[in-house]
């Protein structure tokens, strides 16, 4: 996700350093993340610094989110969802999943459906959160902290609000796709089902998910 700044100036004034911002030379770089949240809690959100594989996956998934699943969700009701992203669908990581389903419930995404994961609007927040700090970061290094920064930063409202709004998201998809065939209807349905869960309170729905920021560029 690039960072943006829009400025409200002139046409005479394009050159004005008032309306301009400091950029370094060939980009700023960029920092991979994965986090996790539910209706409640903010996860944690992990730096990935080599391109992510089912081996690299699985050790996300013991070393983070199992922990953070074991604290939350002691009780082994808590749920989790993922998209069909190849590493989350990697056979190791799906055996470790398997291995692991009495501690939590794995939640599958059904193949082909609608990107309704709650978490895109975390990324979002965060994204702008970013934007807003008086210090745009121009490193990879200082992209990093400030990411780290805005995650913790988050307000609770904000999962909640994404989570609570999921059956009228759900429902207006729904609407605009009754032109579409029946088999079309029946794979968006299971993808309304998909989000549906992701509305669950008790247990919480875990919502995980990789993504990109990348620093100021020219």
């Amino acid at each position: 996700m690039p960072i943006c700044i829009r400025v409200w100036r002139q046409p005479h004034e394009s050159m004005d350093p008032a309306c301009q911002q400091g950029t370094v030379q060939a980009g700023g770089g960029s920092v991979m993340v994965w986090g996790v949240c539910n209706w409640r809690d903010m996860g944690p959100l992990i730096r990935l610094d080599t391109t992510l594989t089912g081996d690299r996956y699985v050790s996300i998934l013991s070393g983070h989110l199992h922990p953070f699943m074991s604290i939350v969700y002691s009780d082994g009701l808590g749920e989790f969802q993922q998209d069909n992203a190849t590493p989350h669908t990697s056979r190791i990581a799906t055996e470790w999943l398997q291995e692991h389903s009495s501690d939590f419930r794995h939640f599958r995404w059904p193949p082909k459906s609608s990107d309704m994961n709650i978490i895109e609007h975390i990324w979002d927040a965060l994204q702008r959160a970013v934007q807003k700090r008086s210090h745009h970061p121009l490193t990879p290094t200082d992209l990093w902290t400030a990411l780290q920064d805005s995650w913790c930063q988050l307000p609770p409202a904000l999962l909640q609000t994404s989570v609570d709004c999921m059956p009228r998201r759900v429902a207006a998809f729904m609407v605009s796709i009754t032109s579409s065939t029946a088999s079309d209807i029946s794979r968006f349905h299971a993808t309304s089902c998909c989000g549906t869960s992701a509305c669950s309170r008790g247990p919480y729905t875990i919502l995980g998910r990789c993504t990109s920021f990348f620093g100021s560029s020219v």
